[in-house]
Order: C-alpha cells, then structure tokens, then sequence
C-alpha cells in the first residue's frame, strides 16, 4: 500500500500505482507529462495548456473552478490531483467521494518541492521526483541576486486591478530572484493603482496571466506612474509550480539583468 498525508493533512492510501489519473491544477500537469505519465493521465482542464496535445488527447472536466463532476465518475479515475488555491472547496469535497484526492498547497519553493515528491512517490515515479526536485534546487541556489534590493509590484488583474501579496508562491519567487515586493496587505489585494504610487516601486511588473497584459496596458498607465518602470513579465514563470521550475532561474538572471539596465 501507498500512503502519505497530503499539503491541506489528509491521508490517502493507494494500494497499486494509479493507472486513470484527472489533475485539475495546470501546472501539474506539465509535470505528470514531465514524469512520463502520458498513458496514466486521462483528464485534464482547459487551463491545463502544457503540453499543447493533452488538450486533443485528454478528456476535459472543465477548468479550474468548475468540473464536470459525473464525467468525472465516469471516467473512473483512481487518483485526482488538485488544489487548495486553484481549486474550489466544494467541488473537491464531491470529488473525493470518486476517488482519492491529493491535494496541495503551495506558497512557495520548499512546499512546491514537496509536492513533487509526493506526487512522485503517489504515482510510483520518486527516482524521477526526486532527481527534478534536486536539479531544480540546484539551480535556485545558483540565482545571482542583485547586491542592492529591487522594489517591485506584480500585478496579475485588471479591473479590479489585482496584486499578488504576502504568502503567496509568486512573492517567493520574487524574493528568490532578489526582488522585494511592496505589496504586503493580503495575498491577492485588490489596490487601485493610485494607492501604488506611495509605495514607490522602481518597477511594476505586469504578468502575462491570468490577466493577457500587453504593451498596450504600458502605455494606459505610465502617465501617471513617472517614477516606475513597467514590464511585462511571464506570468508562468513566476506562478507555475512544478517542472516549468527547471526554466524559472534562467528567466529569473535574464530578467535582473533587463531590471539592472533600466
């Protein structure tokens, strides 16, 4: 028998290698491909982007906030993967009266490095989990952070116009790169942009999702934002835990230096 406890404290207990795997959490996903598990992974959401043929291979239960709960059953699913943030409450109450469910909770590097490794023990894959886990630890350890620190805000909605906060994995990941960030109310506040300018960021970081932010945007709002640099950044690489953390440092040391020669 398989068992651990997962990131919100429920037991599961897995007596074979899951064969008919549902993962409602996109950034998850990339990872179970990553772990070779394209013929066990069965169901995916239409968030679930990477890698681009799921989308035609795998069934879709929906998205991230709402699932098809029946096609779910139908589907007989032996595990499904979720979580706290991404995923709803509710909905995975039902699910887990399908199947087991494991779910995560991640804020920042350490807690997405465990969830790897739960999921590589869960799904009989810890060799591989365990050797992406230390290769992405590796190459966190090896970011060259600025000798001064960069204030910033990073901004993820439009209207409201949305920020990520305190305690969440995209703060971390400004933090690992040697970024201070500004907002420190909350974790996804709500914060006119007029509020921001007090705080005096050096630059506003504008991510590529969930909100599309484009040039465009750039240019609504630099007018009233002449001491900050605005740049648009991939929202992935701050925001998805799991594989995509390999390609993350690399970004990171490529985006310092684009801050450094602003």
């Amino acid at each position: 028998m398989n068992s651990l406890t997962d990131q919100i404290g429920n037991s599961l207990n897995l007596h074979a290698a899951p064969k008919r795997i549902i993962c409602l959490v996109p950034s998850i996903t990339e990872y179970l491909f990553d772990l070779g598990l394209g013929e066990r992974v069965i169901g995916i959401t239409k968030f679930c982007v990477h890698p681009q043929e799921w989308l035609k291979e795998k069934e879709i239960v929906g998205g991230t906030k709402q699932q098809h709960i029946e096609k779910i059953k139908n589907l007989e699913p032996d595990l499904i993967i979720a979580s706290k943030e991404e995923n709803v409450k509710a909905y995975i109450e039902k699910l887990a009266k399908i199947c087991s469910v494991y779910v995560s909770d991640v804020s920042d590097l350490d807690s997405a490095l465990e969830m790897m490794k739960d999921i590589g023990k869960l799904v009989v894959e810890r060799d591989k989990a365990d050797k992406l886990a230390v290769d992405i630890k590796e190459q966190f350890n090896d970011l060259e952070k600025p000798s001064e620190t960069i204030d910033v805000a990073y901004c993820i909605w439009k209207k409201p116009w949305m920020w990520a906060g305190v305690d969440t994995f995209i703060s971390n990941m400004l933090s690992s790169c040697g970024l201070k960030n500004v907002i420190q109310k909350e974790r996804y506040p709500a914060i006119e942009m007029n509020e921001i300018v007090d705080s005096q960021p050096e630059f506003i970081l504008l991510s590529s999702e969930p909100f599309p932010f484009q040039d465009q945007h750039i240019k609504e709002l630099k007018a009233g934002f002449p001491k900050s640099t605005f740049i648009i950044v991939d929202g992935e690489m701050f925001s998805w835990y799991g594989s995509r953390m390999l390609k993350a440092p690399s970004y990171f040391n490529s985006l310092l230096n684009q801050l450094k020669s602003k």
